[in-house]
């Protein structure tokens, strides 16, 4: 904790982000089988000749993950730091962790410039 200190006095930093995954859920879902071809028919002989040769796809199961990452933000302008800002985020499906993270950086950088805890970035 007192390198911890003694980087943030020596490099004068004045806020800290500090984020942490709180749960990952997983989730299987049912996707239904659709037809391949949708009939058109106004009579039984037409109703019989459309439907007869369709072919529908199988139903199937999709694994569906949720990560949840909480992101507080501390001003240190205290010994202790303040916590001026905490928000959850909830991202759906990501293919890695990175993408997480850009996401995540992303969307709390525009919430904080929003909130004017930071100044706009000039872009």
């Amino acid at each position: 904790m007192t390198y911890l200190k003694e980087q943030i006095a020596a490099y004068k930093i004045d806020a800290v982000v500090v984020c942490r995954l709180v749960k990952i859920k997983t989730d299987t879902v049912d996707v239904p089988g659709q037809p391949y071809f949708l009939p058109y028919y106004d009579s039984f002989y037409g109703y019989y000749g459309a439907v007869y040769p369709i072919v529908y796809s199988p139903d199937y199961l999709v694994q569906e993950k949720t990560v949840q990452v909480e992101t507080n933000v501390y001003a240190i302008n205290s010994s202790d730091g303040e916590l001026i800002w905490t928000g959850t985020s909830d991202t759906f499906d990501p293919s890695s962790a990175h993408q997480v993270i850009n996401g995540l950086v992303e969307l709390v950088v525009k919430e904080l410039e929003k909130l004017e805890i930071l100044p706009k970035s000039a872009k």
